[in-house]
C-alpha cells in the first residue's frame, strides 16, 4: 500500500488518527447530559426537551424494554419519522444492550415482514398510523411486543389538542387496540423507572445496529455495525467539522434518522457534541425555511435534493440563511451549480462527501473550510485507507486510472447478518469492496465515476431494480420487466420501467402504478412506464440494462 497521499492536504486542525473510546454508544448521551443537563437536546414543533429529560426518558425506555424481556443482543425495531420518540427509543434500546433495527416508516407490509423475519426482532416501536401494516405481518415474525406512539405525544399545548382535529380532515384516525402485547409509548415510560441502566458491552464485537441495505440481488441485507464502528465514524466526522463548538450548535435534522447518514452525522454527532437537534418529521421547504428563520440552525447535513428544493423556492430571497455555517451533502452526487448557489445564499459552506451503509457510512469528505475539489468526494477520513483497484484482480491501478474503490478503517462493518458468503465477497482482509468505480488524483482526492452495481439513488434513497422487477412480474399482464435509473435534475435519478406485455394485454400505466404502490414504498415506485415489443438481451437471455440506458441517453434532448 502506498503512503497516504491525501494527508498533506488535511486541514491543519484535523489529526490523521484518533483514539476511539471502546464503550456503549449511548454513553455519548450520558456524558452530554452530565455536562449540559439544562441545554435543549431536542426541539420538535415548538417544544424543547433538555438533555436531562432526554436521558431520563431513555433510561425509562431501557427499563421498559428490560421489563418486556429484551436482553443484551436482542433486536429492537424502530419504525418512526424524526420526532423525540425516535431518539428516546434509539438510546433506550442501546442502554438496554439491544441491537437497533432502524426501519423505514414508508415500508409496506412485504418489506416490513422481510426485515422483521430476517432480523428476528422481538419488539417494534412505531407510530399509530403504521400499526395496521405491522399487524398484517406480525404472525410471520418473531415480534412479541409493539410499543405505539402518536405525533401529539410530544407536541406542546395547544398543538397536542388540535392535532386530532387537523388529522381527521386527512382521513379517519388510526384505531389501536392496546393490550398485553401492544403498549402505549407515553404510559409505558411513565410507569417505568428512570434508574440508570447502561449495559456493558464489548464495543468491537457487540452490535449496536442492524441497518438494512440492498445489494445486486435486490434482497435487503442487514449490515452489522458495532458500537465501535458507529463511535469511530461519529468522531471521524465530528473532528472533520473542527469549528463545531460543544454545547453551542443547532443541527437541522431533516435527514431521516432511520437512514444511516442521518443516524451518524445528525443524531450520534449532535448528541456527542451536546448540540440541539431541530427535528423535522417530513421535508417541506416552507416549513424548513420558517424553522431556519426561527431557530437559526448552524449545521445542516442533507441530500442534494434538499438543497435543490431550497434554492429553487420562489420566496427564497425573503429568508435569511446566514446562520448555516456548514452543510454536508451525501447519499448522491452534488451538482456544482447547486453548491455554488447555496453557498452564495448562505455565506456558509456546502461540501460533498461519500459513504455507504457498510461503513457507518462516511469514508470520504471534502475539506469544509479549506480547498475542496468540485466533482470529487474529497479525501479519506482520518484512520481510513482507500485504494482504487482492478475489479477483477484486486490489484491497485495506476494513478488517475478508473477501478473499484475499496476502503478500510474502524468504521467498516463486521459483516452481513446471517450471510457469510456475501460477507466474504464484500470484505477481504479488512478491505470493503464498495462496488463503486472511482479514480484518485495525485493529491488523494477521489472521484466516483460509475456504479458497478445497478443500484438507483433517487432523493438519497437506495433503490434496487430487481426488487421492483419482482413486483412487476407478479402483475397478471406483465411478461417481462426491467427497471433502470434515469437521470433526473431534482431526484438525482428516477425509476423507469420497461415492460413487455403478455399477448392480448393492453398498456395500462395507471393500473401498474397502483399495483406497485400496494407492494412498494412510494420512492421505489416507477415514475415512467415504457411498453416495448421486446427487450435487448445477451445470447444467454440476460437483459442488457446498459443498452437500455444508452438508448435513454441517445433519446435525451441535447442543448
Amino acid at each position: 500500500m502506498h503512503a497516504k497521499p491525501w494527508l498533506p492536504f488535511y486541514p491543519a486542525e484535523v489529526a490523521p488518527t484518533f483514539d476511539y473510546p471502546k464503550q456503549n454508544l449511548a454513553l455519548f448521551l450520558v456524558t452530554s447530559a452530565q455536562k449540559f443537563p439544562d441545554r435543549p437536546a431536542l426541539y420538535f414543533m415548538g417544544k424543547s426537551i433538555s438533555y436531562k429529560t432526554l436521558l431520563e426518558s431513555s433510561y425509562r425506555m431501557a427499563q421498559a424494554l428490560r421489563g418486556k424481556g429484551v436482553a443484551k443482543g436482542d433486536r429492537v425495531a424502530i419504525m418512526l419519522p424524526n420526532c423525540p420518540q425516535v431518539v428516546i427509543s434509539y438510546y433506550g434500546a442501546l442502554l438496554a444492550g439491544a441491537i437497533v433495527v432502524m426501519t423505514n416508516p414508508l415500508y409496506m407490509e412485504r418489506e416490513i415482514a422481510h426485515q422483521m423475519k430476517d432480523s428476528g426482532a422481538k419488539v417494534m416501536i412505531t407510530m399509530d398510523m403504521f400499526v395496521s401494516r405491522v399487524e398484517k405481518v406480525i404472525a410471520e415474525t418473531e415480534l412479541k411486543h409493539m410499543i405505539v406512539t402518536s405525533i401529539p405525544d410530544y407536541l406542546p399545548f395547544p398543538k397536542n389538542m388540535l392535532y386530532p382535529i387537523k388529522a381527521k380532515k386527512a382521513g379517519p384516525l388510526p384505531v389501536v387496540t392496546y393490550g398485553e402485547t401492544v403498549h402505549p409509548f407515553k404510559k409505558l415510560l411513565a410507569e417505568s423507572s428512570d434508574f440508570p441502566l447502561c449495559e456493558k458491552i464489548d464495543a468491537e464485537k457487540d452490535l449496536a445496529l442492524l441497518q438494512y441495505t440492498g445489494g445486486t440481488t435486490g434482497v435487503p441485507k442487514g449490515v452489522m455495525l458495532t458500537h465501535y464502528n458507529l463511535i469511530a465514524n461519529t468522531l471521524q466526522s465530528a473532528n472533520w467539522c473542527y469549528r463545531v463548538e460543544e454545547g453551542k450548535e443547532r443541527y437541522l435534522a431533516a435527514l431521516p434518522c432511520f437512514h444511516v447518514f442521518g443516524l451518524t452525522v445528525l443524531l450520534n454527532q449532535a448528541i456527542y457534541r451536546a448540540s440541539e437537534l431541530l427535528l423535522v418529521p417530513k421535508f417541506e421547504v416552507t416549513m424548513i425555511l420558517d424553522l431556519i428563520r426561527k431557530r437559526k440552525p448552524t449545521l445542516f447535513p442533507g441530500a442534494p435534493t434538499m438543497y435543490i428544493a431550497l434554492i429553487n423556492h420562489p420566496r427564497i430571497l425573503e429568508y435569511d440563511l446566514s446562520s448555516l455555517n456548514a452543510c454536508i451533502s451525501g447519499s448522491a452526487g452534488l451538482p456544482a451549480e447547486v453548491q455554488d448557489k447555496f453557498e452564495e445564499m448562505t455565506k456558509g459552506r456546502l461540501i460533498e462527501g461519500y459513504g455507504l451503509t457498510e461503513s457507518s457510512p462516511v469514508t470520504h469528505v471534502n475539506p469544509i473550510w479549506e480547498r475542496r475539489k468540485l466533482g470529487t468526494i474529497g479525501l479519506p477520513m482520518p484512520d481510513t485507507e482507500a485504494m482504487v483497484v482492478n475489479p477483477d484482480t484486486g490489484e491497485e491501478v495506476p494513478l488517475g486510472e478508473p477501478g473499484e474503490l475499496i476502503v478500510k478503517g474502524p468504521q467498516v462493518m463486521k459483516g452481513y447478518w446471517n450471510r457469510p458468503e456475501e460477507t466474504f465477497d464484500t470484505l477481504r482482509n479488512g478491505w470493503l469492496f464498495t462496488g463503486d468505480m472511482a479514480t484518485m488524483d495525485e493529491e488523494g482526492y477521489f472521484k466516483i465515476i460509475d456504479r458497478k452495481k445497478d443500484m438507483i439513488i433517487a432523493s438519497g434513497y437506495n433503490i434496487y431494480p430487481r426488487e421492483i422487477e419482482e413486483v412487476l412480474y407478479e402483475h397478471p399482464s406483465v411478461k417481462e420487466a426491467v427497471v433502470v435509473g434515469t437521470r433526473d435534475d431534482y431526484r438525482g435519478e428516477t425509476v423507469k420501467a420497461y415492460i413487455v406485455l403478455k399477448d392480448g394485454a393492453k398498456p395500462d400505466p395507471v393500473d401498474l402504478e397502483k399495483f406497485c404502490r400496494s407492494q412498494l414504498a412510494a420512492y421505489k415506485v416507477p415514475r415512467q412506464y415504457v411498453f416495448r415489443d421486446s427487450l435487448p438481451k445477451t445470447m444467454i437471455g440476460k437483459v442488457l440494462r446498459r443498452k437500455l440506458l444508452e438508448e435513454e441517453d441517445e433519446g435525451r434532448p441535447t442543448g
